[in-house]
């Protein structure tokens, strides 16, 4: 069953109240892809009774007081993607459509989700039980950061939330210790991925805390005011990996935000638990009566083999959410989900996806960095790929033929995207792993994401040269070719991010159309979003590894400019879509 929307489920369940009423900014899916969902389960499996309302009308109080109080916190999360993000273009424009709002019109999410939640919950409740802030918007606002939409350096969201805390990174193993201590009133400031405020002389602050340039240096629009930025960035990253971190120290006026060490990422066996949860696969159906869920599509019938990503591009916001270190399920717990899957009423035999954040990290990792602590100054993937990572595509191919085999799956895709150079790094199984995704397991296309091809601007990204790439592709079209298949390839690319102006876009073009002979149409503009090494570059003008000035286009018109160089179609070339 569910988590409980309505009175009636509570009274169904013999609940006078709640321990905890989860908010979100997205419709609530009670899937394994859905953060609030799975944070919802992890409480629910340690025994904690609790609530879900999902997109609330923040017009009126009547919807955040439908459950009442939680006896100990309500949790906060602006929804799976940060609300600005989900609402607005990288050009500003409102997005019309939305995939995790029933009906798929963008009416449902406020602006700054988690900060308009807090203060609804707060008018309808006085005295009102602790705020717990969590997800993707918070954990990415947690310290100083600079906002795109404001094109200002904000507080800490825990700040302008006015929340008592700030749960941070995928959060289950942390939010279940919190509230088993609120529960029995015991301290919980020495936990793990979490951030809270004290007062700044307070003889409590950690005595072992790193001090981050304090908020006043770093939201100065000055040259010091972004070096100070610089500082605190570079500090921040550099306090991210849970066996070498301190904790951290943010001064706000006369406060001081606390910000603990990363926890450790859940084991393998943590992880395949989390995925043998009671998961619904399905919206709730409070949200029938506005339509479907069109997020739902794409993830019901899908399956997440791994978290993290040792790619650590530097837009990206997946290592800092999610970890560097990435963790497989075991084989067993993944074909056991499949095997549910295929007991669904909905399914028709096919699964949509086996993947991760990328599709191909599966089943290996650093041996270093799983039994001692990952690189401080290296980085897996970049400029090359680690002689220690040893990437062997085995795990996945012989996942992918075994899950192929299971009684009632009729097709398994892999729709998440691919590193190339992973598979050119693996002598052993790479050209095996090709073959058994165009012969097997393409749905038309393929996703591959080299974002660029100028040297400067791949450098200033994290991302490898594109070497890897025409290797890939040329591999690729002959197992078309051997199986008599004609499947593409789908690439995307991002337009000005910083270190790229027109010249470096005609050049982008320029092999697009000569190496790869189409004129694609999957391109974004480069959307700064916090607490990302590109975003620093983006705001400070200043490249963070070298110390030397990027060059950064900051006008619209100009962004544009960038987008339509590359999408303008070509005499004779292809269009991916």
């Amino acid at each position: 069953m569910f988590l409980p929307c309505t009175t009636a489920e509570l009274q169904h369940l013999g609940w006078d109240a709640p321990d905890i009423i989860l908010v979100t900014g997205d419709a609530y899916i009670d899937s394994p892809f859905c953060g609030i969902a799975v944070i919802g389960r992890a409480l629910a499996a340690d025994g904690f009774r609790v609530a879900v309302i999902a997109q609330p009308d923040t017009a009126s109080l009547d919807d955040i007081r439908r459950l009442g109080q939680p006896r100990l916190f309500w949790g906060v999360s602006g929804g799976c993607v940060d609300s600005m993000v989900a609402n607005y273009t990288a050009t500003g424009k409102k997005r019309q459509r939305d995939d995790f709002t029933p009906g798929g019109v963008n009416d449902a999410r406020p602006d700054r989700a988690v900060i308009a939640y807090c203060n609804l919950i707060r008018r309808a409740f006085r005295p009102c039980r602790p705020l717990v802030i969590g997800g993707i918007e918070a954990s990415l606002r947690r310290i100083a950061h600079y906002d795109y939409w404001s094109d200002s350096v904000r507080r800490p969201i825990l700040f302008d939330a006015k929340a008592d805390i700030l749960v941070y990174g995928m959060g289950e193993r942390t939010v279940t210790a919190l509230a088993r201590a609120l529960r029995d009133e015991r301290e919980w400031r020495g936990l793990r991925g979490i951030c809270y405020a004290q007062p700044a002389t307070d003889d409590m602050l950690p005595p072992d805390a790193l001090s981050l340039p304090d908020y006043t240096a770093v939201a100065s629009a000055t040259p010091d005011g972004r070096a100070a930025f610089l500082d605190m960035h570079r500090l921040f990253a550099a306090n991210q990996e849970p066996h070498t971190a301190h904790p951290l120290l943010q001064r706000i006026d006369t406060r001081c935000l606390v910000h603990t060490p990363p926890d450790k990422p859940l084991s393998s066996a943590e992880l395949d638990a989390v995925h043998a949860w009671p998961f619904m696969l399905d919206a709730h159906p409070i949200h029938a009566p506005k339509g479907k869920v069109r997020a739902l599509e794409t993830i019901r019938f899908s399956l997440a083999t791994h978290r993290g990503c040792y790619g650590e591009c530097n837009f990206c916001s997946i290592a800092v959410h999610q970890g560097r270190q990435v963790v497989s399920r075991s084989e067993r717990s993944i074909l056991e989900e499949a095997r549910r899957l295929t007991h669904h009423p909905a399914f028709t035999g096919i699964i949509q996806d086996v993947g991760g954040p990328t599709a191909n990290m599966y089943g290996f990792e650093c041996a270093r960095k799983m039994n001692q602590v990952a690189c401080a100054s290296k980085r897996c993937l970049f400029p090359v790929c680690c002689p220690a990572l040893k990437p062997d595509h085995s795990a996945q191919v012989a996942l992918l033929k075994r899950l192929s085999h299971l009684p009632g799956v009729r097709k398994v895709f892999v729709a998440s995207g691919i590193r190339p150079d992973l598979i050119a790094a693996d002598t052993r199984h790479g050209a095996a792993y090709i073959d058994e995704l165009v012969a097997h397991h393409v749905s038309g296309q393929l996703k591959l994401a080299p974002e660029h091809a100028d040297p400067g601007v791949l450098r200033a990204m994290g991302k490898p040269g594109h070497e890897a790439l025409l290797d890939f592709v040329k591999h690729f079209h002959a197992a078309n070719a051997r199986h008599r298949l004609k499947q593409f390839l789908t690439y995307y690319f991002i337009a000005a991010h910083p270190g790229c102006c027109e010249t470096e876009m005609r050049a982008l073009k320029h092999f697009v159309t000569q190496h790869l002979r189409l004129s694609p149409e999957q391109v974004q503009i480069f959307t700064p979003t916090p607490s990302t090494w590109s975003t620093a570059m983006y705001y400070t003008g200043i490249d963070p590894f070298t110390g030397r000035p990027i060059n950064v286009t900051r006008g619209l018109r100009a962004k544009q400019a960038q987008k339509e160089i590359l999408v303008s179609p070509l005499r004779g070339a292809s269009t991916v879509h």
